[in-house]
């Protein structure tokens, strides 16, 4: 680990912390006496993606992160939504401790997690992922997802166009104490 201060090579680690993603050290330079932290992150082995026309490539989890931000583009999600789902596929993928995994198991992942996350990401995403033959395939799996119960939570970042009458009675007497 070179010093940022002085570009030495030798520190000593005065403090080790573990991260929520990591480990965090204090450490201190022997030449300079100056003080920096550091983040120790774990990099696991990676593996490789078979494409459909049967080339491998290195996993890259910035395809996937690209590919969900479009389908998420002006969405009301939750910050760090996107990020967090694509982490959490990451996982998933490196749990099945395979060296090789296809790109459409990895879509199918993908759409698995964007279909609970929200409906129209998922649809915007599926459209360019799924071999959607003719707009009635397309409007097929729109009316399955409409008849689906368990749908997505909605975005809490939105209050509901109508209040039931409970809602209505707070905020009516919640108007009349500020007075």
């Amino acid at each position: 680990m070179n010093c940022p201060y002085c570009g030495h090579q030798d520190s000593k680690v005065i403090d080790s912390r573990d991260a929520n993603d990591g480990i965090r050290r204090r450490r201190e330079c022997l030449s300079c006496s100056q003080r920096f932290t550091t983040h120790e992150h774990l990099q696991p082995a990676n593996f490789f993606v078979l494409k459909k026309d049967e080339r491998r490539e290195e996993f890259n989890p910035d395809k996937i992160l690209n590919g969900i931000r479009k389908a998420c583009e002006k969405r009301p999600l939750p910050t760090g939504a996107i990020e967090k789902l694509v982490e959490d596929i990451e996982a998933e993928l490196y749990q099945t401790g395979k060296g090789e995994i296809t790109s459409t198991a990895i879509g199918d992942m993908v759409v698995e997690s964007l279909k609970n996350l929200d409906n129209i990401a998922y649809i915007r995403f599926a459209s360019v992922y799924r071999p959607f033959t003719d707009i009635t395939a397309l409007k097929r799996e729109i009316d399955t997802l409409l008849n689906t119960e368990a749908g997505p939570a909605q975005a809490v970042s939105q209050l509901p166009l109508l209040l039931d009458e409970p809602q209505a009675r707070l905020m009516r007497s919640h108007g009349r104490k500020r007075r």
